[in-house]
């Protein structure tokens, strides 16, 4: 199961998507960015997949600067990349299952831990 996250680039610091100023948000070529870090990405159409130890990214690639990402991770090593990516270029992160920005300094707050005790409720659930 894959567990979504959108890469923000933005002068605002986002507290919550509900308060984003779109004005503040800086178009950005973060398809670029991702194919400049990671050597094995797979690609088919405008489809790619960056595959690591451990863990998988999907994403499909943009005709131009966007302000925001939406990736499909899989597997915690991956938020750990794009963490460190994330503060490199000063993007913030926005975890889709949770509703609320990932704390770049710690992402285990609100990050793959949350992500996993998440899942499990989903599946208990469906039992």
């Amino acid at each position: 199961m894959s567990w979504d996250i959108v890469l923000f680039n933005s002068r605002q610091k986002i507290q919550s998507v509900e308060e984003l100023d779109e004005t503040q948000l800086e178009p950005t070529d973060f398809c670029a960015v991702l194919e400049s870090h990671f050597n094995e990405i797979e690609r088919s159409d405008n489809h790619r997949r960056i595959k690591g130890k451990d863990f998988e990214i999907d994403y499909f690639q943009d005709d131009e600067p966007v302000s925001n990402k939406i990736l499909s991770l899989y597997g915690e090593s991956g938020l750990y990349e794009i963490v460190a990516l994330a503060r490199k270029h000063n993007w913030q992160i926005f975890d889709t299952g949770h509703g609320q920005m990932i704390d770049l300094e710690d992402p285990s707050i609100n990050g793959y831990e949350s992500f996993q005790r998440y899942l499990q409720q989903v599946l208990k659930g469906n039992e």
